[in-house]
């Protein structure tokens, strides 16, 4: 008698890392947009824009954001923690396609983390609606992407 394979569904790359402790903070996108413009009218600025897609990188980014894969990020906090620490930034800003997965987990790791240092100084927040809320927002908002492709966002 032949035995009957049972085809598994691999886990999600999340599920080798703890559920963050609490839902993230949000923060709007006419928040942020207000952030980068006042930012460029001074020299300094206290926040960072972190865009987590990997395989669906495409369409653009928020300018000056940097990107991290979502799938590197819980082995990296210590790191980025010291590094946004040294650098004086107080929001960190995370951001995938929507928000909805990548964009709320990580804030929500990111603000354990914090937490557990016990710094009331630095926020970790997902942008909400993502990049694709961005994108699809207006002129004034795709102005402030780089490598921006309409047809991405239709």
């Amino acid at each position: 008698m032949a035995s009957a394979s049972i085809a598994s569904t691999p886990s999600p790359w999340h599920a080798a890392y703890p559920t963050p402790r609490n839902s993230p903070a949000t923060i709007s996108r006419e928040e942020v947009l207000d952030m980068i413009k006042r930012s460029a009218e001074t020299p300094s600025r206290d926040y960072v824009l972190v865009d987590l897609r990997r395989n669906d990188y495409e369409g653009g980014t928020i300018r000056d954001s940097i990107n991290l894969p979502a799938q590197s990020l819980y082995p990296t906090m210590p790191t980025l923690y010291t590094l946004f620490k040294d650098a004086g930034l107080r929001k960190i800003i995370w951001y995938c396609s929507s928000s909805k997965g990548r964009g709320n987990r990580a804030a929500g790791w990111f603000a354990d983390y914090i937490a557990d240092q016990g710094d009331d100084q630095m926020k970790s927040l997902a942008l909400a609606e993502g990049v694709k809320g961005w994108a699809t927002a207006g002129n004034e908002y795709v102005q402030q992407m780089i490598e921006y492709d309409a047809s991405i966002w239709l």
